[in-house]
C-alpha cells in the first residue's frame, strides 16, 4: 500500500496499465497499457459548453461542426448514456446519493453525467453473475469483467476487425527520428515486469503519434534536442495544462452503503462563487475497500492561463515539465471555496482530519498539451515542419477541455482530424 496524492493505492511490480510520472511541483497520472487513458479513467464523457470551447480553441475549430458531426458519431462509437435509475438506488451507489443530497443543501442541483459504463454488467455485479468490478470502486487499474466499455471493445476491436492493423502490446517507444525518407522509430520489446526482451528499429512512411499528451510530446522534445529532427517549431513542448484538476475530499458525512462504486452519477457547476468558473463530479474514495464516511470529488476549474513547457534536460538525459510551484493558486482557491460552501451547508468536515488534505492541485488526471493545435501542428494535427507527421491524441488539446473531462473532445477532435488527413493526405 502506497500514497498516490494523498490517496492509499495498492501497486505492484508487474507491467500494468497505469503510470505516475513525477516532475518538481507535478505528478501526471497515465495509463501504459492497450487503450491508453480509456481503461484507468472513470468513464465520464462530456461535450463542454461552447464559449468555454471557443475560448480555449479560439476559432481554429469549429464548434458547431463537432456538435453537430463528431461529438455525436463518439457518443454512438463509446455507446454513452447516463447512470440508469435501478443501478443509482442500489446500494455500492448510497454514497452519489449522499453526494448529490449534500450538493443540494448548498443550493446545487446535480445534473446526470454521461459514461462508457456497461450498465448491463453492473447489474450482473450487483446480481452476482460475474466478478464485482466496478461496485466495488475498482476502475483507476481497469475493469477486466467488461464493465467499462473500453477501447479495446470498440475502435482497437474495430480496426483489427477490418484486417488492416494489428496491436502490438508490451512495447515502448524511446526515440523517434527522420532521415529525410522515412520516420525511423527505435522500440524496446517488454515483458510484463518491465524487463527489456529486444530492441530494433521500425521504419515507416507515415507515422501518427498517440502516446498521450507526456509520450507524445516528450518524444518530439528529445527529437528536436538532438536535432534528429531539426524542422520542429519552437511551440513543441508547450501548451501543457492540466485541465484544471483538483482531489477533492470530504468525510465525517452520514454512511450509505458497504462499498463504494466506482462510476460518477452526478455533477455540479458554480460559475459565479470564484474568479473561475469550477465543477465536481461525484466520485469514490479509491483505496478504501468500505464506506468510512469518506465522500470524494473530482474538481475542475476552467483554467485558460496556467501553462507548463516540456525541456530536455541533457544531464540527466531526460524531459522534465517546467510548472510553476504556486501554479495551481487560482484554481485550488476556487474548488475549495465550492467544498466549503457544501460543507458547512451539509454539516460534514473538509478532508480527513491529519490524514487526506481537503484539495490537491498537485497532480492531473487529465494531462493536456505539449503539441497544441495549430502551434506545433497545423489545424489537423499535421506536425508544422513535416510531411506524414501526426499528432492524434490529448497533446493537441490547449491545456483544458472547458470545466469537463477531456475524453469526448479528445475523441471526437481525432475523429475530425483523421476524416481530413485521409481525404487530402492519403
Amino acid at each position: 500500500m502506497k500514497q498516490l496524492c494523498g490517496l492509499p493505492t495498492c501497486v505492484d511490480d508487474f507491467g500494468g496499465d497505469m503510470d505516475v510520472t513525477s516532475y518538481k511541483h507535478m505528478d501526471v497520472w497515465r495509463a501504459a497499457c492497450v487503450g491508453g487513458g480509456s481503461i484507468v479513467y472513470t468513464g465520464v464523457m462530456i461535450q463542454p459548453k461552447q464559449k468555454y470551447f471557443d475560448a480555449l480553441f479560439k476559432g481554429l475549430v469549429d464548434y458547431n461542426e463537432m456538435d453537430k458531426k463528431y461529438y455525436p458519431l463518439v457518443r454512438k462509437m463509446s455507446n454513452l448514456n447516463s447512470m440508469p435509475e435501478d443501478i443509482y438506488k442500489s446500494s455500492p451507489f448510497g454514497h452519489s446519493r449522499v453526494w448529490d443530497k449534500k450538493s443540494a443543501k448548498a443550493g446545487y442541483k446535480s445534473s446526470p453525467v454521461d459514461s462508457v459504463f456497461n450498465w448491463d454488467v453492473i447489474r450482473d455485479e450487483l446480481n452476482g453473475k460475474v466478478r464485482k468490478s466496478a461496485i466495488v470502486g475498482e476502475s483507476d487499474l481497469g475493469n477486466s469483467n467488461g464493465a467499462k466499455f473500453d477501447l479495446t471493445q470498440n475502435y482497437l476491436k474495430y480496426a483489427q476487425d477490418i484486417g488492416l492493423a494489428r496491436v502490438y502490446p508490451c512495447h515502448q517507444v524511446q526515440n523517434i527520428s527522420y532521415d529525410g525518407t522515412h520516420y525511423l522509430v527505435d522500440v524496446f520489446k517488454l515483458n510484463p515486469q518491465g524487463d527489456i526482451l529486444d530492441r530494433y528499429t521500425l521504419t515507416c512512411d507515415y507515422l501518427l503519434l498517440a502516446a498521450g499528451s507526456v509520450g507524445s510530446s516528450e518524444l518530439l522534445v528529445k527529437a528536436k534536442a538532438f536535432k534528429l529532427s531539426p524542422a520542429l517549431n519552437e511551440h513543441v513542448g508547450e501548451g501543457w495544462g492540466i485541465n484544471g484538476d483538483a482531489i477533492v475530499v470530504r468525510s465525517l458525512s452520514s454512511i450509505s452503503g458497504l462499498t463504494q462504486a466506482a462510476p460518477c452519477a452526478s455533477k455540479i457547476e458554480d460559475e459565479n462563487l470564484s474568479r473561475v468558473p469550477v465543477t465536481l463530479q461525484n466520485w469514490y474514495a479509491p483505496g478504501v475497500p468500505v464506506n468510512i464516511g469518506v465522500i470524494g470529488s473530482l474538481g475542475m476549474a476552467v483554467d485558460l492561463k496556467n501553462r507548463g513547457q516540456f525541456v530536455y534536460d541533457s544531464a540527466q538525459d531526460k524531459v522534465e515539465l517546467i510548472w510553476p510551484k504556486d501554479g495551481n493558486a487560482e484554481i485550488e482557491k476556487a474548488i475549495r471555496n465550492l467544498n466549503n460552501k457544501i460543507a458547512l451547508k451539509s454539516l460534514s468536515v473538509t478532508g480527513v482530519p491529519l490524514i487526506i488534505q481537503d484539495v490537491r492541485t498537485n497532480f492531473s488526471a487529465h494531462p493536456l498539451g505539449g503539441l497544441v493545435i495549430g502551434k506545433a501542428t497545423d489545424n489537423y494535427g499535421r506536425v508544422k515542419g513535416y510531411n506524414k507527421l501526426y499528432v492524434t491524441d490529448d497533446a493537441l488539446m490547449p491545456g483544458s477541455a472547458g470545466l469537463v473531462n477531456p475524453s469526448l473532445t479528445i475523441a471526437a477532435l481525432a475523429e475530425r482530424n483523421i476524416e481530413q488527413v485521409i481525404k487530402e493526405d492519403f
